[in-house]
């Protein structure tokens, strides 16, 4: 059987180039009538004058400033950001801020900023929200490591914001998927 000929007819959109459109034989004189068309419409139309719509203000020196409209403002979101608030606060145990902080008080200290309650250990914290497996962890997940006795909040991009051990201030550690017990998403 004898492949069919591709036929192609070229559109032309002004101010937007040419398009190469698959059409059928019988409608290329059509195609070139649309062209034509489109061509003499847009070449009778008055040009704009000058200053037509009065003076444009200038952008400022350094450029436009627009809100991140995709910005997180969840819950998990402010906790995280609460907690990055502490990188460099002191270990403590026990402690549950604002100064210095254990690993379950900086995470229960954390949520509280973003207007959620927490349970104060990481036991109680290991059975809140719904689980996360490793591979879908987003930045303010929980989690929970060394055999359930520490926690962290997931910073993104495989990194743990926590309370580590004392002598070591609240800071970011790598974290692996064989070092996760659960994580939970809380809200």
């Amino acid at each position: 059987m004898p492949a069919i000929p591709a036929m192609a007819a070229t559109i032309n959109v002004p101010g937007l180039g040419d398009f190469d459109v698959p059409v059928p034989q019988e409608y290329e004189s059509s195609v070139q009538q649309l062209n034509q068309q489109l061509s003499q419409a847009l070449s009778q139309q008055p040009a704009i004058p000058q200053g037509a719509f009065g003076t444009l203000p200038a952008v400022p020196q350094g450029g436009l400033q627009f809100p991140n409209l995709m910005e997180d403002h969840s819950p998990a979101a402010k906790a995280l950001d609460a907690a990055r608030s502490k990188v460099g606060a002191q270990y403590s145990w026990g402690a549950a801020g604002p100064v210095s902080f254990d690993c379950s008080g900086l995470v229960q200290w954390a949520f509280r900023q973003a207007g959620v309650e927490l349970p104060r250990t990481s036991f109680e914290q290991s059975h809140v929200g719904a689980p996360v497996a490793f591979q879908n962890l987003q930045p303010g997940d929980i989690v929970i490591t060394n055999g359930g006795g520490h926690v962290g909040i997931y910073a993104g991009d495989g990194k743990l914001l926590n309370a580590v051990q004392s002598g070591t201030p609240v800071s970011y550690t790598h974290l692996d998927a064989d070092d996760v017990v659960t994580a939970r998403r809380v809200v």
